[in-house]
């Protein structure tokens, strides 16, 4: 996958609510929408973890079907990003995306914003209304927090996936629509089904293709990578020249927990920048926040400022080793974690002198190890030794 950032502009502009025809809608909104992203559907995604490498493969598996999408993860992970590039990356990309948040609807209004209302439908209805599903025909819908839809429309929601037509409020017309539904929510379903919030057949007809979204805490190695991008991005609309990053700042970003993932990664960095002088990007958290958290790959870096020391290195490395046993390779080994290479971890723990601490009965055995072990074998397998 080539480089990039997971920001949250978005290019297509949300649809007003009082847009009344279906023509003019499908054809304003395709305008705006085919004008991006279309050869590089990857091309506002940052990052090069194992986590999101996943995630992109995924993308690019669903992607060329018309199956329905279901994207989970924590609020500011990047969502809608991702309907973006499954749209992106399909035959459906020359048409429109189409998204409504789900959550930002009064409950009264969704049944309309969903699927349109005619003239006199309604109390205040004095015009005909065309719903978000007929603008995205032939397109791509995203409902994002589309756990939030009230109980009595689920079925109408569910009916429309299985059936691909619909009415709308105050008509018997039956309206046939091709529409490619990618929904996203940071709640747990499974659990809303259990409490009867949430309707089991939808979930299932949703739940076609789930991706699972990683948290930033789970792919800090690109956190540099995306505090370069966003610097660029408030560079240029600020007019700034914030050209480096002291160690100590981006060991700041790399420590922080992150609740609310990439779009307070986002946020954070607007704010150093606009505090930013003489170039030098300023530490934004409190200063209780700060810790040795930052892992130096050798890669080629924006800002080489951002070098750290070796004992920041060893820190994260041997915290990282204790938290999974003492594993270094598979997928839930320290390299993974990291987003290393196991032979990469292997040569930055030599380098660095670290090895296992010796538990009591191995060092009352003389510290030996099982014959026929080499040294790499029992880093990954949790022995000591080099």
């Amino acid at each position: 996958m080539s480089t990039a950032a997971m920001e949250f502009r978005s290019f297509t502009p949300s649809i007003g609510p009082g847009l009344a025809s279906g023509a003019d809608a499908r054809g304003n909104y395709w305008k705006q929408t085919v004008q991006e992203g279309r050869d590089h559907p990857f091309k506002q995604i940052v990052g090069n973890s194992a986590s999101l490498e996943s995630v992109l493969d995924q993308v690019e598996q669903v992607a060329s079907t018309d199956s329905t999408v279901l994207i989970e993860g924590e609020t500011g992970t990047g969502k809608e990003l991702i309907a973006h590039a499954i749209h992106n990356a399909s035959q459906r990309c020359r048409r429109a995306f189409i998204k409504l948040n789900c959550a930002a609807i009064p409950l009264d209004l969704l049944e309309s914003e969903l699927f349109g209302h005619e003239k006199g439908a309604f109390t205040g209805a004095i015009a005909r209304k065309i719903g978000r599903f007929e603008i995205a025909d032939k397109g791509t819908l995203f409902l994002d927090e589309v756990s939030d839809i009230p109980a009595a429309l689920q079925p109408k929601l569910l009916r429309v996936l299985q059936e691909q037509e619909f009415e709308r409020l105050g008509s018997g017309h039956t309206h046939q629509v091709d529409v490619r539904l990618v929904a996203a929510t940071n709640r747990d379903l499974a659990k809303m089904i259990a409490r009867s919030q949430f309707r089991s057949d939808l979930y299932y007809r949703l739940n076609v293709f789930p991706i699972v979204l990683p948290p930033l805490r789970d792919r800090r190695e690109d956190i540099p990578a995306l505090v370069t991008h966003f610097v660029k991005m408030f560079n240029r609309r600020m007019g700034k020249q914030v050209d480096s990053i002291p160690p100590e700042t981006m060991a700041a970003f790399q420590w922080h927990s992150w609740p609310g993932n990439i779009r307070e990664l986002q946020n954070l960095v607007e704010r150093a920048v606009i505090l930013s002088q003489d170039s030098v990007l300023p530490n934004p958290l409190p200063k209780k926040r700060m810790g040795p958290f930052i892992l130096s790959v050798d890669r080629p870096q924006a800002f080489q400022s951002w070098r750290t020391l070796e004992n920041s290195d060893r820190g994260l490395i041997v915290e990282t080793l204790e938290r999974v046993g003492w594993v270094v390779g598979g997928p839930r080994g320290a390299a993974a974690k990291l987003g290393l290479k196991r032979t990469t971890l292997l040569a930055k723990m030599r380098r660095l002198g670290i090895s296992r601490p010796i538990p009591q009965q191995e060092a009352d055995m003389g510290g030996m190890m099982p014959e026929g072990i080499k040294p790499e074998m029992a880093a990954s397998h949790g022995f000591n030794g080099f």
